[in-house]
């Protein structure tokens, strides 16, 4: 009978981060976890990079290598697993061993599979062990590193030591490139080594069209070079010849192409060995009207070396030993390579003509490849027990990593239970009296940052390094707890990753949200504090800038002329200035003192009981909005964002609520038990001041209350109710009744 989800077996959920999330708590949940809707899982996808998680557990289930764990690959390990495995009470412990009797031999697939990990105990020496371990499996790299045959159908210089098959292989690698043995080491494969023939064999047909041709290879065996010699030259002649017919056709033309006086003049302060470039571009030799190419004399020294060659291998031979080029000569020379040029266009087999081609040839007659494709098939033999070997591997990782994984992927369990950090959690940093949980690793600040922000979570990135190391790594701090008043970017701490190695942390930058309600409860009064201090500083600065200034006009005027006591005239007196200032204070303290004699009378005017709920309600009108939107916001904290930045794709909304955010960040407190001592020798000294302003401020109150009436009036209220009695209203007494006589 199905369940209400469509499923064959009975979930059990729990509520943890403001959402439903599965309990995964025995071996028949794991084996029926295909059948739980995926919108009911807490991430879709995880990087395989960043995480405090085996990197080979990762890697092995990510089965198609693009570096993210999805759904259906832990799917399909835990199917596997599942199925080879007769029990998983190891799995659900989180062994690093594995019992070899939990495999199950009842299906083909765990029979080979507990073939492979008896033979890999055989390998290390421990036929007659009854369980393999993590350690154990550990150096399979070594293993497979070290063996020249791993069955991956890939072979590298080392599986043989003849000379002659090295160089070949490694010939095959310059030519056709190189796939990456499961050793490490670069090697090539049974369909490079095909391609690689195929491509001599291409080429020697292509080399054989030219063979007893001397209009394709006028020059015998020395075609190739002459014809490289021709190719670097061409151009420079054809320039010359140009040059030269130009000059024919107009002498006037001779002398702007040739190099002028004043660009010698320039060159002439230069050092000439590194202006070769531009002395290169001047032309092979003196430019005249009709003028043959000297071939030794007069040219110029750039181009000497090649014009050397170039008359060894192709000008010599053609037309014997001569001094000078001609332009009949040189059209006879390009002529000669015509034929040759268009062979070289249809070339085929290109891949292996760095070789030669009497090495190709040496190759496509040898034995080579067939001692190099039986080395591959030896190779490929040792496939299923390499592969077999590979799956001990995953079974064993498997077995100690992947309940771990189900409550870090499917659930948030570790995160929000704490009984062990989840695996995204970086480790721990202490700073400003506080330690924070909530450490993740993060590629680029920039790139993190502007999601991250969604969380409405008090962030700060930080840059921590290593002492004596230049390994450094960025993290995201989450500050739940506490205030923001210490937080700046600059401000240093130590950040302790999760194998216990201290960094030095340095803030980079901060993401602004509220911390706590506390702080907010604070802020409005630190504002206020702030914006009093400020303009104290403001009229301090400017009361000093003042006097400084009438300092410097007192002496700048010891020099005026003096009167006719010798005393300087002094300025006049603005009776008018000056009592309008006077004015003007006595209207600011007056309006003062009626605002304050308002506000006092109206608290002393009220009921005593009610005065403690008028000074709340004074508080709650100060502090209450900042309150209230801190609330609000702390309610909105969100971990989705902050892990989808870092390449998660998170599939719920994981909340970080008020309560659950104090335990992420812990707030510096005394040990129970410890004693303290009040009394601070450092404490500054208290001046008596303070108290005479407080006592004046008070009498002032006081002596506006009684001119006013408040004081009697309340001391009226106050005297019944502290005698117990209650006041009443007298009624008239009647007159007496007139008596008659």
């Amino acid at each position: 009978m199905e369940n209400a989800t469509g499923t064959s077996h009975r979930w059990r959920f729990c509520r943890l981060g403001g959402f439903d999330q599965v309990s995964l708590k025995t071996a028949e949940d794991i084996r029926h976890l295909h059948e739980l809707d995926q919108k009911l899982w807490a991430a879709l996808s995880c990087p395989v990079n960043g995480l405090e998680f085996d990197r080979q557990t990762l890697e092995l289930l990510d089965s198609d290598g693009d570096g993210r764990v999805r759904v259906q690959e832990v799917l399909a390990a835990v199917k596997w697993t599942s199925t080879v495995l007769k029990n998983m009470d190891t799995l659900l412990a989180g062994s690093s061993e594995l019992p070899l009797k939990v495999i199950n031999e009842d299906l083909p697939v765990g029979q080979q599979l507990l073939a492979s990990a008896r033979q890999l105990l055989t390998y290390l020496g421990k036929s007659d062990a009854d369980i393999i371990s993590i350690q154990d499996v550990a150096d399979i790299d070594t293993l497979l590193h070290d063996s020249k045959f791993n069955g991956d159908g890939i072979i590298a210089v080392h599986v043989t030591d003849d000379p002659e098959i090295q160089q070949l292989i490694d010939e095959i690698m310059t030519c056709m490139g190189s796939d990456q043995d499961r050793s490490g080491l670069p090697g090539i494969s049974l369909e490079r080594t095909t391609a690689f023939f195929a491509a001599a064999r291409l080429y020697t047909e292509w080399w054989a069209q030219a063979q007893d041709k001397p209009d394709i290879l006028p020059f015998g065996d020395h075609t190739a070079a002459a014809a490289s010699s021709f190719t670097a030259l061409k151009h420079k002649v054809e320039d010359y010849f140009t040059r030269c017919g130009l000059a024919a056709f107009d002498l006037r033309a001779e002398m702007p192409l040739n190099p002028s006086l004043t660009t010698y003049e320039a060159l002439a302060l230069q050092d000439l060995t590194a202006a070769t470039a531009e002395v290169g571009r001047f032309p092979l030799a003196r430019i005249e009207a009709s003028r043959a190419l000297p071939l030794n004399k007069g040219l110029n020294p750039v181009w000497a070396a090649a014009m050397e060659t170039f008359v060894e291998l192709v000008i010599t031979p053609l037309f014997g030993s001569t001094e000078y080029l001609d332009m009949k000569q040189w059209r006879q020379i390009k002529d000669t390579f015509t034929a040759y040029e268009a062979w070289q266009s249809k070339k085929i087999g290109i891949e292996v003509d760095g070789l030669g081609i009497a090495r190709i040839q040496a190759i496509l007659e040898g034995t080579g490849r067939d001692i190099v494709e039986n080395l591959i098939a030896q190779d490929l033999m040792l496939a299923d027990q390499v592969d077999g070997i590979v799956k001990v591997v995953s079974i064993v990782h498997f077995n100690r990593d992947l309940y771990r994984l189900l409550n870090n992927f499917v659930a948030f369990r570790d995160f929000y239970v704490q009984d062990r950090k989840a695996i995204f959690q970086a480790g721990t940093l202490y700073i400003d009296g506080r330690a924070c949980e909530l450490c993740i690793k993060v590629q680029s600040v920039d790139k993190h940052g502007p999601l991250a922000n969604l969380s409405r979570t008090y962030l700060a990135y930080c840059d921590c390094k290593r002492r004596d190391s230049t390994e450094h790594i960025l993290i995201a701090a989450a500050f739940t707890g506490g205030d923001s008043d210490n937080l700046m970017i600059g401000r240093n701490g130590v950040f302790y990753d999760c194998k216990g190695d201290d960094w030095d942390a340095t803030i980079i930058k901060i993401i602004d949200h509220p911390i706590s309600v506390t702080q907010a409860f604070w802020a409005p009064y630190k504002r206020i504090a702030r914006m009093i201090g400020e303009q104290i500083e403001k009229f301090a600065t400017s009361k000093d800038k003042a006097v400084e200034t009438k300092a410097s006009v007192g002496i700048a005027g010891v020099g005026a002329k003096p009167d006719a006591t010798g005393k300087p005239p002094a300025a006049p007196f603005d009776v008018g200035k000056f009592a309008g200032i006077f004015a003007a204070i006595g209207l600011a303290l007056g309006a003062i003192g009626t605002a304050v004699a308002s506000i006092l009378g109206g608290f002393l005017a009220i009921p005593v009981w009610k005065m403690p709920l008028a000074l709340a309600g004074i508080v709650l009108a100060i502090s209450g909005p900042s309150m209230l939107i801190a609330f609000l916001k702390l309610r909105q904290r969100n971990l989705g964002p902050i892990l989808d930045a870092n390449g998660w794709a998170v599939n719920t909304k994981a909340s970080i609520n008020i309560p659950f955010g104090s335990t992420l960040t812990k707030l510096a407190e005394l040990p129970k038990g410890a004693e303290r001592m009040l009394r601070d020798p450092f404490a500054e000294k208290k001046t008596p001041w303070k108290r005479w302003v407080f006592l004046l401020i008070l009498l002032t109150a006081l002596g506006l209350a009684w001119n006013k009436g408040y004081i009697q009036q309340w001391a009226k209220q106050l005297k019944p109710q502290l005698s117990g009695q209650t006041i009443k209203d007298s009624a008239p007494t009647p007159p007496l009744a007139p008596t008659g006589k």
